[in-house]
């Protein structure tokens, strides 16, 4: 079983950065495409950033392109989240998830493992 604990959220304010880091235990990491969604309240789940198995492909969602990274360290089990310039609208619960596949995909409902959540809010 796998299993994933997220870190590393925080409050900052309208044009920080933060870094979510989640480390992966229980499989064998290099099989997994990783990745992270959020959820703000009231709102649903969405995707925010993913990286492919092998570390060479990513992808973002068009609300995140050029001010989130994503990485990844095989050796560590480890995928991290780099936000930077962020916005009031970033603010949510983030969460890690993986796929043993290729590629993660964007959809809530195609992830096999999700992680507990940390908060993320920018205050203005």
């Amino acid at each position: 079983q796998v299993q994933l604990v997220g870190s590393g959220g925080g409050l900052v304010q309208a044009g920080g950065s933060l870094r979510l880091s989640c480390a992966a235990s229980g499989g064998t990491f290099r099989n997994f495409a990783m990745g992270w969604f959020r959820q703000a309240p009231g709102k649903e789940r969405e995707f925010v950033a993913a990286i492919s198995r092998s570390g060479v492909s990513t992808y973002f969602a068009d609300s995140v392109k050029g001010r989130f990274t994503i990485s990844r360290d095989n050796a560590e089990n480890t995928v991290r989240l780099q936000m930077n310039s962020l916005k009031p609208e970033d603010t949510a619960v983030y969460y890690c998830a993986a796929a043993p596949r290729y590629a993660l995909g964007s959809s809530p409902s195609a992830i096999d493992y999700w992680g507990q959540g940390t908060q993320v809010t920018v205050s203005s």
